[in-house]
């Protein structure tokens, strides 16, 4: 009984701890703000969850700088919100609103598929989408849900979308794939047995893990690139404490008062998609200096644990497995 308590107490208590841990350090850092970036006239760039928050943010001033931005969410409704808003902004924007549920492989495969057959280029591709905190549940093909969401379902629209991001990227202006993680993969543990949760539950130790996993693909994906000498580039990005809607699912006390903190300490998500940019769109990037982990503007240091190599294969292979890719 109290193992199991404390299966449950510890990862929250370590996120809780965490969190605070970052939003002292950001507040010490100040506000962060975009440095001029290069027009992207005739590019073309996905972005996950681009109905709301960082996501929103990171489509629009990619539709300012003159991209093609496709906006890929599971919900119709907010994604052609989110379109109308932005051309209300720029009357010669570019952009528009496909669904996308990452919770159904399927519907990632159906994404896919159309946008493959427009035959576009496909220069950015940000995985921005996530779920926090969500009560315990599965995903439409049975994964646990932070997993199959903020990770298999990116994983495996990145891997259909290889080859176009292959042919799209060139020398001296690479493709570039983004990973929207946290700072939350530090504390976070892969249980390749268990990658679904189901010996024991906390969704607090599932988000932590379905972040370590993303930054796990993003390094490994950035090193096959490499190897195979293919002009794309993989980063992950931490985009620090932002006032969006992932906190909604925290327990309702605690909610709450994040509701109040966050309105007068959280960066702004305009603030928070900074770095996503960054890592999207900085010429500084370019070639060698890509990949990496980036939080407050610029390339850190992150845990021993995301360098192991052997992890990261292993979570590939199993990922393809799972996936019945080959």
């Amino acid at each position: 009984m109290m193992s199991a308590f404390w299966c449950h107490l510890l990862p929250a208590i370590k996120l809780y701890l965490l969190g605070l841990k970052v939003l002292l350090l950001q507040l010490l850092n100040g506000p962060l703000r975009l440095p001029v970036m290069p027009r992207q006239d005739g590019n073309v760039a996905i972005v996950t969850g681009g109905g709301r928050g960082i996501g929103y943010e990171v489509a629009r001033h990619l539709v300012r700088l003159g991209a093609h931005v496709i906006i890929g969410g599971r919900d119709e409704q907010e994604g052609l919100a989110a379109v109308r808003r932005i051309c209300e902004h720029y009357k010669e924007a570019k952009v528009e609103f496909k669904k996308l549920d990452l919770a159904s492989l399927q519907s990632v495969r159906q994404f896919a598929q159309s946008f493959r057959e427009r035959d576009l280029p496909l220069n950015i591709l940000v995985n921005n989408a996530g779920v926090m905190l969500v009560p315990e549940g599965r995903t439409e093909d049975g994964f646990e849900q932070h997993f199959g969401v903020n990770y298999l379902g990116h994983f495996l629209l990145t891997w259909l979308l290889l080859d176009t991001l292959k042919d799209s990227g060139k020398s001296g202006h690479v493709s570039r794939v983004v990973n929207v993680s946290s700072s939350a993969h530090c504390i976070g543990q892969i249980r390749l047995n268990d990658l679904n949760s189901r010996q024991s539950y906390s969704s607090h130790a599932a988000y932590c893990q379905s972040k370590l996993a993303q930054v796990l693909f993003s390094f490994h994906l950035h090193q096959e690139m490499q190897s195979g000498g293919f002009q794309v580039s993989s980063c992950a990005v931490d985009p620090g404490m932002v006032d969006t809607a992932l906190y909604r699912h925290l327990w309702t006390p605690l909610h709450l008062a994040q509701s109040v903190i966050a309105r007068l300490l959280f960066r702004t998500p305009e603030e928070g998609a900074t770095t996503v940019l960054s890592a999207a769109l900085s010429p500084a990037l370019e070639g060698d200096c890509g990949g990496g982990y980036w939080a407050n503007g610029c390339r850190e240091m992150t845990t021993p644990l995301t360098f192991d190599p052997q992890l990261q294969v292993s979570l590939w292979e199993i990922s393809l497995q799972l996936l019945n890719l080959h």
